[in-house]
């Protein structure tokens, strides 16, 4: 039975949907979390580190998402400051480096836009991400596990091949700020949501997502080692047909594909 929008909208705000940590174990061996981003700290909310896939070495960075409500104050609601984009991005070039692949999962509302991360460079450092990742001589593979909102979660999303759980939702605002913005009426959320053709099906139509990864009925929650079965299947398959790209032609590849979307009427 098809899901609605907003069964979507309130599945992925749930502290029910599974996270990053559960993921790793049943996608990776020897697991390595790296920390900090050389400049200020670590941010919790971005997860990064190096382990094996099919024993293969892969960078991966992570957005993260709570299971409890402490956890949630803990990664500051899954909004990264600009330290954790600039570990991104410090892990993201160890990869280019070492020729590791890099898999980026994306799960956030968007990034922290409070004074502090304002203070330290939040622009600049999402700005530098997009830039930095778009030249990366390395394979790139992101993949939408809940939310992906805005510039926090394209921070992360200049890749090669995208692909969204089944469920997952990817925008630039979530569709309560943009009937609060449009509106002024955040109660038009249900309106919102069903206007800005944000599903994985409607990327997918768009040639955004380059995949959508099937989830268990009734959500991700229901078998989370199906799910990630799923997602191993989908990123087997794309490191082996980015393996057999040029590395030095990548950047060029991803210029385009990112040049190709959208559309635009005068």
């Amino acid at each position: 039975m098809p899901i609605s929008i907003m069964q979507r909208v309130n599945m992925l705000k749930s502290l029910g949907r599974p996270t990053i940590h559960e993921y790793i174990p049943l996608l990776f061996k020897d697991f390595t979390e790296l920390h900090g981003d050389r400049y200020f700290s670590d941010d919790p909310a971005l997860l990064g580190g190096i382990g094996f896939f099919n024993d293969v070495p892969i960078t991966v960075i992570a957005q993260v998402r709570a299971r409890s409500i402490e956890e949630l104050t803990r990664i500051n609601f899954s909004m990264p400051h600009p330290e954790g984009y600039r570990k991104a991005l410090r892990l993201a070039k160890q990869a280019e480096q070492f020729k590791r692949p890099v898999l980026c999962f994306i799960d956030t509302p968007g990034a922290y836009c409070g004074v502090g991360a304002e203070e330290r460079g939040q622009g600049e450092a999402i700005a530098l991400n997009l830039h930095e990742f778009m030249m990366l001589k390395t394979p790139v593979l992101s993949i939408v596990l809940g939310e992906g909102g805005s510039g926090g979660a394209l921070a992360i999303g200049v890749c090669d091949e995208l692909a969204m759980l089944e469920n997952a939702l990817y925008s630039v605002i979530s569709p309560k700020g943009f009937a609060s913005i449009l509106w002024k009426d955040g109660v038009r959320e249900r309106e919102a949501a069903e206007l800005m053709k944000i599903t994985s099906e409607d990327l997918y139509s768009f040639g955004i997502c380059d995949r959508i990864i099937a989830e268990p009925e009734g959500g991700a929650a229901q078998d989370i080692a199906l799910t990630a079965t799923n997602i191993a299947e989908w990123l087997g398959s794309a490191l082996k047909r980015l393996s057999a790209e040029d590395c030095d032609e990548l950047p060029e590849k991803r210029y385009q594909r990112f040049r190709k979307m959208g559309v635009v009427k005068e």
